[in-house]
């Protein structure tokens, strides 16, 4: 159950989990909450949390790839769950063409197939960087 608080035309302009003071109970599935939680030209906040979770991942990489942060600086918990985001996603990708390098075969400025780089620090795992 969702807790809408309506403006002074009816429309919800807030939108609780919890009770709260003004709120009226409407269930999650109501057209009312649907569109007021995104509609075709919204994002949701959960895609938009994806989408940031996302980014701060490769920040992470870009900062332990530079030698800014090493992976053993964060908490087991979070080294945990950063292993496991970063083995599935690459198990999604395993099809996945890919033009930056990461340890696969990339195209030159020629067009060309050019051998991976065994330098290249995308490709590198994170284990790989722990001391």
């Amino acid at each position: 159950m969702h807790y809408a608080i309506r403006d002074a035309q009816g429309n919800i302009v807030s939108l609780h989990r919890e009770p709260v003071p003004g709120g009226e109970p409407v269930p999650p599935q109501h057209p009312e909450v649907l569109a007021f939680l995104g509609t075709d030209e919204q994002r949701s906040f959960a895609q938009m949390d994806a989408d940031l979770v996302r980014v701060l991942e490769d920040l992470i990489d870009a900062l332990i790839r530079r030698n800014v942060l090493r992976i053993t600086d964060l908490p087991t918990e979070a080294q945990a769950k950063l292993f496991d985001r970063k083995h599935f996603r690459e198990g999604m990708q395993g099809h996945a063409l890919s033009l930056y390098g990461g340890g696969q075969s990339a195209l030159t400025s020629s067009g060309q197939v050019a051998p991976p780089d065994a330098g290249d620090a995308a490709g590198t795992d994170w284990a790989d960087l722990m001391p």
